[in-house]
């Protein structure tokens, strides 16, 4: 879907959209009042289609068609109850007779602010549309297309979203597709729709050859790619440790101590008589344990961080050439690029 380019248009408040079909131009006025728009904030403007096939009162400049006479006009036009607005027909030079409602209706006839002498393009400028897109929407009108314009205010967005469902274009972004196929033109993506036949039989361009015009865009794919490896493994160290373990030895004491002097019986000596004493002490023993110290556990995450790419793409540009008298529509949309 093709989205309306915000950046261009913030500090707008009128929004236009171009019909080719003027069926869904008015069934975008409707959804406009079904979304809470006021008539004096829609306005609608279309060429006038004479049945009389001479004109008639409606290539007048300023005049107004009233009573039946509207009603043969809207007839013509094929757009039905659209021009609830408040319809007048107006003859503006360069242009001819056009139909306009609502506040379309009422700059156009104002001659007081040379609306009227300026045609559709200085209404449009005089709704805050920049002159080069103003021309642009004329040229448009003039090719049999439907213009309308919401006096949006800050629901800018909004009325674009309306218009641009209903089959809309503007300068900046194409029809959406269903809409943009019934013209039965072949348009390209990201291109405004103009050129294209209308389905009501206004002006077609016959005899004509299209010439694609193509770009390279860059598109960043991304791909997992091993940069490294961390190795976590055991290894058994040997290291010496020395401490201090308290034990315990007995020891012999002997001692003198003088006897009381009494004499024992003849014969008590005796040869060779000893005394056995065994002496104790403790020894220090080593044993080794193997108890679990820590844990250490290994795991990956994924850390997302932003990296800038760049490449060189190519462009098609179109450029128009012109010799002689050769008059080429619509030129300056490709020369100023």
């Amino acid at each position: 879907m093709f989205m309306q380019n915000n950046t261009t248009t913030s500090s707008r408040s009128t929004v236009v959209g171009v019909f080719a079909d003027q069926r869904h131009a008015q069934k975008a006025a409707q959804e406009l009042k079904d979304a809470g728009f006021r008539e004096d904030q829609i306005g609608v403007v279309a060429q006038a289609k004479d049945n009389t096939g001479t004109g008639g009162a409606a290539e007048e400049h300023g005049s107004h068609v009233v009573g039946g006479a509207v009603t043969g006009v809207v007839a013509g036009a094929g757009v039905g109850a659209l021009w609830c607005l408040g319809i007048v027909t107006l003859g503006i030079p360069a242009i001819g007779p056009v139909i306009a409602g609502g506040i379309f209706a009422a700059l156009l006839a104002s001659a007081a602010g040379g609306a009227v002498i300026a045609g559709i393009a200085g209404a449009l400028i005089g709704l805050g549309i920049p002159e080069e897109e103003a021309h642009y929407y004329e040229g448009e009108m003039k090719s049999g297309r439907t213009l309308v314009t919401v006096k949006a205010d800050n629901r800018y967005d909004e009325a674009w979203k309306i218009l641009h469902r209903c089959g809309a274009y503007n300068k900046t972004t194409p029809a959406l597709a269903p809409f943009a196929s019934t013209t039965g033109a072949k348009q390209t993506a990201g291109t405004p729709a103009y050129g294209k036949t209308a389905a009501t039989g206004a002006a077609r361009t016959e005899g004509g050859q299209t010439i694609q015009v193509r770009e390279e865009q860059l598109h960043a794919n991304k791909q997992n790619v091993k940069t490294g490896e961390v190795r976590v493994h055991k290894e058994v160290t040997t290291e010496n440790q020395t401490f201090n373990v308290p034990v315990t030895r007995e020891e012999v004491v002997i001692e003198r101590r003088p006897a009381s002097g009494r004499g024992g019986k003849v014969g008590d000596q005796r040869d060779g008589e000893e005394i056995r004493i065994p002496v104790m002490e403790e020894k220090v023993r080593l044993e080794k344990e193997t108890v679990l110290k820590e844990e250490v556990h290994v795991g990956k995450r994924k850390v997302q961080e932003n990296e800038q790419v760049s490449g060189d793409v190519r462009k098609e540009k179109v450029k128009v050439d012109q010799t002689g008298d050769a008059n080429v529509r619509n030129k300056s949309d490709f020369t100023r690029r």
